[in-house]
């Protein structure tokens, strides 16, 4: 309708409902939207938990289930092949305190030779292989990637080759350095040394530890490399004009800075060195001094699977309190990491 003064009165009648208005987030800069019926935003969210549900936490589950439960095999008292049963905690006890159950009953320490004697050996190699190689790799990735993070002719060729090394799969790096690693191999004809790479306990682990390095180390340096980029030239122009030397520049600029990416590159690397298996398996092919917790997975799956899945718990358990101490204690968290970059001003 009109109003005196002869102008049309645009106000929306009472009856109909207005339009939403931009309300101000307070973890972003501008304005944005607010929908309403918020709450239907489940129905695109379902569809992945729900494949998530299915190919990760039904298997977890179902070798929480398994490990409580007994192995198959031969009664000793009828010697008919009977099915297993309720175990409790024994599959648990049999690797923790390397428990052996004894054919009438009872158990006792496990013989020498026996798997279950070698849970704790397999642990302590597992955490020296990661400790060892994610330092390493963690070391000489940065300078990798300090190196390629420079302008100079050549550089994208250069960024190329080096990931070559990663790019190769695990099984053929093994085999490769297995035929290097042989006694008339390339290694022992090069150093003039007649050395046992492949039985030998301490050169065998060894062995590991530099193909593992050659291998994943080119991914370090591809995380770091993406965290050098995102540090602005300004402050290092800044910091020469100040008169900071390149060392200064570098522990006072480049490692704090990169500290958050770098975090990530070893979190990500730790869990894949915890689950380490191609490389000892195929190179030293089932050598004790280098039999990790993965390898002494499978090698139980062929004798029991209830048991190996009790293991597979305990590996689990173990990766998990490794990147939980990551996470909280030393704050390799890629999320929280951007979180706080955007909210900064």
């Amino acid at each position: 309708m009109s109003n005196p003064s002869g102008a049309t009165d645009l106000a929306p009648p009472d009856d109909q409902p207005e339009s939403p208005k931009p309300q101000r987030d307070n973890n972003s800069r501008g304005l944005r939207w607010t929908p309403q019926g918020s709450g239907r935003a489940w129905l695109f969210v379902a569809p992945v938990l729900v494949a998530l549900a299915v190919v990760i936490g039904y298997p977890v589950i179902r070798a929480v289930v398994m490990s409580f439960q007994k192995d198959a095999g031969l009664d000793p008292a009828t010697g008919m092949f009977v099915e297993g049963g309720n175990a409790g905690f024994s599959n648990y006890t049999h690797w923790l305190l390397q428990q052996c159950t004894l054919p009438g009953g009872g158990t006792e320490a496990c013989p020498t030779g026996n798997l279950g004697s070698q849970f704790w050996a397999a642990i302590g190699i597992t955490l020296l292989f990661t400790v060892i190689t994610v330092t390493l790799e963690a070391t000489i990735g940065l300078g990798m990637a300090t190196v390629m993070g420079k302008t100079f002719r050549g550089r994208a060729l250069l960024r190329a080759a080096v990931l070559i090394p990663w790019a190769i799969p695990t099984a053929v790096t093994a085999r490769l350095w297995e035929f290097m690693f042989q006694y008339d191999g390339v290694v022992n004809r090069v150093l003039h040394t007649h050395i046992l790479w492949q039985t030998d306990p301490m050169w065998s682990r060894f062995a590991v530890i530099i193909a593992d390095v050659w291998k994943t180390t080119p991914f370090m340096a591809l995380l770091i490399l993406a965290g050098l980029q995102v540090i602005p030239n300004d402050v290092y122009e800044a910091a020469k004009v100040d008169g900071a030397s390149a060392w200064q520049r570098f522990t006072h600029i480049t490692l704090p800075l990169l500290k958050p990416a770098l975090l990530v590159a070893v979190l990500f690397r730790t869990m894949d060195a915890l689950r380490l298996y191609d490389l000892p398996a195929i190179m030293t092919q089932g050598n004790p001094a280098t039999r990790t917790i993965s390898i002494l997975v499978v090698d139980q799956v062929r004798q029991g699977q209830n048991s190996a899945a009790a293991l597979s718990v305990l590996t689990f358990l173990m990766i998990f309190a490794v990147a939980f101490v990551l996470v909280k204690v030393l704050g390799a968290n890629a999320v929280a990491t951007q979180e706080e970059l955007r909210r900064k001003p």
